[in-house]
């Protein structure tokens, strides 16, 4: 039986802290950003808003600290009509400026990705100062995105997977000191490693199961997605028997009552996003040096993989859980030139009797 409230209190509760993080910053920035974040609560994320919160936040250090147009003021004394006086030039500034700054004695650094995403956090913002008739122009609107350059889609070829569950068995070339952990972890990391390879879920996803999400008489799991729908995803036998292998395990392991999660930490809590990252780098590392495997490089392994088997690029989308299938098509769009390449010269025009 697949369980959604335990799975619910842990997405709430990661809600309810982005909630009050955003909140935390939202009173360092000018009032009237509050009315902005109202105005996209019930069209956003939790997780969404708060990135909006750290990308203004970042524009107005900037405007504050690059330029001299609010000399005298603190950022919260900012009035919307001050909103006026910020041309495009000082956006364009403020995109070259995120290439490199310090923030709180922290340096930061933004690649066509980062500059694209504080860019998009900013146009929204004037648009719906523009929109509202706070602001008499949308500078913002003028400034171009930056140019995103295709970057290659790296995943695991099926040697390399292979090898990479096969290492998380016996960790035979791990370091002494990964060893002596790994006796501990190594059913439970070949279970993670697995269910990441076979479903492509987001580590997200991974992170938020519960034992009780996993209904084996169907060999099914329910997760939640980004934006909050629940979703159920279906394994295959190899995913089947690391789970029951891992359970098996985990029965076995005193723990609170009260802790739901599927995959636990040492210390006998849910594991964290960064630690499941950390123990992908950790395996990855021995198994391809070169390549720069992160959970999301598993899932796109996953897709390749299913696209390769079934050919059809809306089951890939579906089972992704993107919303939109051009997104698919984007990341698998080099599979399809591997197919094109393949198949070319496979029509006959003439045959050697007729040449």
């Amino acid at each position: 039986m697949i369980n959604n409230k335990l799975q619910e209190d842990y997405f709430q509760q990661r809600n309810h802290d982005n909630i009050l993080k955003t909140r935390e910053i939202l009173s360092t920035l000018p009032d009237f950003c509050q009315d902005y974040f109202i105005a996209i609560e019930n069209t956003t994320s939790a997780l969404s808003r708060l990135n909006y919160a750290y990308d203004l936040r970042v524009f107005f250090y900037y405007l504050m600290t690059e330029t001299n147009l609010f000399e005298g003021k603190r950022i919260q004394d900012i009035t919307v009509d001050d909103m006026n006086i910020i041309g495009a030039k000082h956006i364009e500034r403020f995109i070259s400026y995120i290439a490199q700054y310090e923030y709180n004695g922290k340096l930061y650094t933004n690649g066509e990705c980062g500059k694209a995403r504080k860019l998009a956090s900013v146009r929204a913002f004037f648009k719906y100062l523009f929109k509202n008739d706070l602001i008499k122009a949308n500078n913002a609107d003028k400034v171009s995105m930056p140019k995103r350059h295709e970057k290659e889609i790296i995943r695991l070829e099926p040697n390399e997977v292979a090898r990479l569950i096969n290492e998380s068995e016996t960790g035979i070339d791990l370091t002494g000191k990964q060893k002596a952990f790994h006796e501990h972890t190594a059913i439970r990391d070949t279970a993670l490693l697995t269910l990441l390879l076979g479903t492509g879920m987001r580590i997200s996803e991974c992170v938020g199961l519960n034992v009780d999400d996993i209904d084996f008489s169907a060999n099914a799991l329910k997760i939640t997605r980004k934006g909050g729908n629940r979703v159920v995803l279906y394994f295959g036998d190899e995913v089947r028997n690391a789970l029951i292998d891992y359970l098996k395990v985990r029965e076995q392991i005193k723990i609170d009552a009260n802790e739901k999660a599927l995959f636990l930490s040492l210390q006998r809590k849910r594991m964290t996003p960064r630690a499941i990252q950390k123990l992908v780098k950790k395996y990855s590392e021995i198994i391809t040096p070169l390549k720069h495997i992160t959970p999301h490089k598993l899932r796109s392994t996953f897709g390749t993989a299913l696209y390769r088997e079934t050919q059809d690029i809306y089951i890939v989308a579906d089972v992704l859980g993107h919303k939109d299938v051009n997104t698919t098509r984007k990341h698998y769009a080099a599979i399809s030139d591997d197919m094109r390449r393949k198949v070319a010269g496979k029509v006959v025009l003439r045959d050697n009797e007729n040449n």
